[in-house]
């Protein structure tokens, strides 16, 4: 069969693998769509990843159906539709630098254990949606990070896929208000259409005099000025700004939470916040939450299909991969297999 790898810096590939089969704890998948993510341009620019460099299979982002499984198999069946746990397969995380990846049209689960590596989904749902439940979990984690709660005033920075599914995440823990801040009008459209309660464009407005306007104000620690009243920020757009603005507007011990990847140092004067006592945290991946948000989206499908900007066939793959690194060409990409 044709898998698509990275097979050198810069370039994506068809290469052709043996298909794999199910031996007796083995579950084998023929994946229906598996969405593009910006850590595959990462893996292409790199020409791979240790230490399968020049031979990376890509793919993270999938939804599957169970075509074969073994004979030592229990409490899955042939037919069922599933979402992965691409972190939880015994050859390597799929698809950012193990053994297999989710841009090819079979996938097989070795030593399957119920619970672990698959979670079944109904069949209503579309392929391209039950793709987003990969990264929508990176978005859940980044909200579990932040302790968002019921009540709390939260600002996104970034109104693309994570942005937006951080979005869905903190209405579901019941957050007062949602500020979506973007440079990109049909990102901020979007973030309405999805349920954000107000939207600022960083590009055209003054972003922390507008966090004051709609979050309230208080005097900061010496009473030299006020800061916005909101209590939580977090980053989904990776700009060294973004940092800027959530730091110089942060209220006393509010929350900044960092899921995006920023591919340069970010000056911090840690004297300036001293005072704030704010918080600072990092989140990465999905260490609980693959499966928790799946209900989430099995609940409300057609939410989350909004996230979807562009659906390609599976033999576009490698153009769809290009699609996504061009920035503002597409927001969500997602391969789909007949």
């Amino acid at each position: 069969m044709k898998s698509v790898q990275v097979t050198g810096p810069g370039i994506n590939a068809w290469v052709e693998v043996p298909e794999p089969t199910a031996g007796p704890n083995d579950v084998l998948l023929r994946i229906r769509a598996c969405g593009i993510c910006g850590s595959d341009a990462f893996y292409s620019h790199n020409g791979g990843i240790p230490p399968r460099m020049g031979a990376t299979p890509l793919g993270h982002e999938p939804a599957a159906e169970v075509v074969a499984i073994g004979t030592k198999v229990t409490e899955i069946a042939v037919g069922d539709h599933v979402v992965i746990d691409t972190m939880r397969f015994s050859d390597g995380l799929l698809g950012s630098g193990g053994a297999q990846g989710a841009l090819s049209p079979l996938v097989v689960v070795k030593d399957f254990e119920p619970g672990k590596q698959l979670r079944v989904i109904p069949s209503d749902i579309p392929w391209h949606v039950a793709a987003l439940n990969e990264p929508m979990a990176v978005a859940h984690h980044a909200v579990n990070r932040s302790s968002a709660q019921a009540g709390d005033k939260v600002v996104v920075f970034g109104a693309g896929p994570i942005g937006l599914g951080a979005l869905l995440s903190l209405k579901s823990k019941g957050v007062a208000h949602v500020i979506l801040v973007d440079i990109v009008g049909k990102r901020l459209e979007k973030a309405l259409q999805i349920g954000a309660d107000a939207v600022i464009n960083s590009a055209e407005e003054d972003v922390a005099a507008r966090l004051i306007e709609l979050h309230g104000g208080q005097p900061d620690a010496l009473g030299r000025g006020t800061r916005a009243g909101s209590d939580i920020y977090i980053d989904a757009a990776g700009a060294p700004s973004v940092i800027q603005t959530a730091l110089q507007s942060a209220k006393h011990r509010a929350v900044l939470t960092i899921p995006a990847v920023h591919k340069s140092p970010v000056p911090i004067d840690f004297g300036d916040i001293l005072m704030t006592e704010v918080d600072i945290r990092m989140s990465m991946g999905y260490p609980t939450e693959i499966f928790e948000v799946t209900d989430a989206i099995i609940a409300s499908p057609e939410k989350y299909a909004l996230i979807v900007s562009d659906i390609l066939p599976y033999e576009r793959a490698i153009e769809a991969l290009e699609l996504a690194q061009i920035p503002g060409a597409a927001e969500k990409v997602v391969v789909t297999f007949d």
